[in-house]
């Protein structure tokens, strides 16, 4: 266990204690809006120290240095200043250290919180590049909440509380790496895995992030140095920074995009918390069926797609949505002979990706089985795509590995340009641990797939690499077990040694039979009933044994 999951079981056992009868999923907007609200006043810190903003003198705090030198007048021009540079500035009296230090001295008002949140709303307005990133992201904490308590006394207390618990937490590792983002993360799935079927809203578990991270780095032009990735269903923002780990030695520039206000907060504040600069992320609360996005049609009616270079997506599986008919018109359906079911989105969400993908890109999608093999329009859908040559894969997942269903999913592979005119097929569905609530892929399991990707090549009852003409008699039917022979021929069985184990097994039970008349018949009762009730048994057992033997 990393340092970074101790500390995070540590806070997770105390914040369940500390939470009461509140929702884990609500108490949630608590710990994790102060700890975003600590890293944004330390990081603040470390900015004003680095540029010379603050003068700190030898046995003063930061914070004392800052409280001392921004007073007055001068306030407003260190605001501006860190607005510029942060896109966010936090007033001395509202710094996460000055906080703590009345919570300490017990000279917190039940009012300073909300004062916190308001100043900190306000000073965003200072930087207009920035205020899309910051307006609005501690909206989900309800400081008035009456589940943190009855009366404003008994919430600041509940509050004060959650503060002590923040800070707390030691967010260097043993060789003094920052990992209060990966606590920030581990806290994220904490939580899902306590949200049940909720947790699909906004976390996608890291190992499946892992295949798709891995999957559409794989293409990645080498001389692109400043790469992309899309998530137009980006939940907390966790697949966006798995990409990350696979392009270590590159700076992405994220683009997502989600229709749940909390879980957009939350996205806004994982990505922040890993060290992502508002000026590298550009996430937008939104539907993205409804409309298109980013960029999209002007208001002259002209469409200004924006291309990435990765495209990656856990949407919700079989969604309903407005597929009305003057979506025909739209760029992203219009070619593709028809719209996807009213009541199964799955392809309108494949399509908006593929729509956004440059030519040289890489999309990976996370999709129910069924767009494989549904009929009707699906089945439009699933034919042009294939006419135009743009399912590069198609990999069977394992069942359960998801916090919000348990059928088994897919991962389509899809590219604009691929000069193969093949289709892989990866059967993985049997490759897992079987976890106590979710089963989990294997650093193994994962490794295959990619591996199996890389080399494009069958493998016996795992992967096969179909033409479009096996794939065209099988009238365009992507179901995996068409093109994946899993079978496993039973043993054949040796009807000598089955006939001598079942004669060794008849005895043994006709000898055990003996064994307990014998016991029976030295039970006596003194109770009437029992006594004849016993009878009967011993007078069947006995008949039996007399039978048999």
């Amino acid at each position: 266990m990393s340092k970074a999951q101790e500390i995070t079981s540590q806070i997770w056992e105390m914040a369940n204690k500390l939470r009461s009868n509140m929702d884990a999923s609500e108490y949630r907007n608590y710990i994790l809006g102060f700890m975003f609200y600590r890293y944004l006043s330390e990081h603040q810190a470390e900015r004003m120290v680095q540029n010379d903003l603050i003068q700190v003198e030898e046995g003063q705090s930061i914070n004392d240095a800052y409280i001392e030198q921004a007073g007055g007048d001068d306030l407003n021009d260190y605001l501006e200043e860190l607005a510029d540079s942060l896109g966010y500035a936090i007033a001395p009296q509202y710094t996460w250290q000055t906080i703590v230090d009345k919570v300490n001295n017990n000279s917190i008002a039940p009012s300073d919180f909300q004062d916190m949140l308001d100043d900190f709303n306000h000073n965003v307005d200072l930087n207009t590049h920035a205020k899309q990133d910051f307006h609005g992201v501690f909206a989900d904490m309800n400081l008035g909440n009456s589940r943190l308590g009855q009366t404003t006394a008994a919430r600041a207390k509940a509050l004060t509380e959650i503060v002590n618990l923040v800070d707390e937490v030691e967010y260097k590792d043993d060789d003094g790496h920052d990992i209060l983002g990966d606590i920030y993360e581990y806290l994220i799935a904490q939580f899902a895995g306590n949200s049940g079927k909720k947790a699909g809203e906004f976390y996608t578990p890291h190992q499946v992030s892992e295949v798709l991270a891995k999957l559409v780095a794989i293409g990645l032009d080498s001389d692109e140095d400043k790469p992309s990735v899309y998530d137009f269903a980006c939940g907390s923002g966790s697949l966006l920074l798995t990409v990350q780990e696979q392009i270590k030695d590159r700076r992405l520039f994220y683009y997502g995009q989600e229709l749940n206000t909390t879980t957009y907060n939350l996205a806004r504040m994982n990505l922040m918390m890993h060290d992502v600069s508002y000026m590298n992320m550009d996430l937008r609360n939104a539907d993205t069926l409804e409309s298109d996005w980013p960029d999209g049609v002007d208001a002259q009616g002209i469409d200004h797609p924006r291309n990435f270079d990765m495209v990656v997506a856990n949407p919700p599986y079989s969604a309903r949505w407005d597929n009305n008919d003057n979506k025909m018109k739209d760029a992203r359906f219009k070619d593709y002979g028809g719209l996807a079911p009213k009541t199964k989105a799955d392809y309108a969400f494949l399509l908006h990706g593929l729509y956004h993908l440059s030519n040289r890109g890489t999309m990976a999608i996370v999709l129910p089985h069924g767009v494989l093999f549904r009929g009707a329009k699906e089945e439009k859908i699933r034919r042009a795509l294939l006419g135009k040559n743009q399912i590069d894969a198609v990999i069977g997942l394992p069942a359960g590995l998801f916090y919000s269903t348990g059928i088994p999913t897919v991962v389509m592979v899809l590219k604009k340009n691929k000069t193969n005119k093949d289709v892989l097929f990866i059967d993985a569905s049997s490759n897992f641990e079987k976890g106590k609530n979710q089963n989990i892929l294997r650093d193994g399991d994962i490794n295959k797939i990619i591996d199996t990707y890389k080399e494009r090549k069958d493998v016996d009852k795992y992967a096969h690499v179909a033409t479009i003409d096996e794939i065209n008699e099988n009238d365009f039917n992507l179901n995996i077990p068409r093109y994946v022979d899993t079978f496993e021929p039973e043993p054949e069985i040796d009807l000598g040694e089955l006939t001598k184990n079942i004669k060794e097994n008849n005895k043994k039970i006709e000898e055990n039979k003996k064994e307990l008349l014998s016991m029976m018949k030295e039970l006596t009762s003194s109770d009437e009933k029992i006594q004849n009730d016993l009878n009967d048994f011993i007078n069947m057992l006995n008949d039996e044994v007399n039978h048999n033997g």
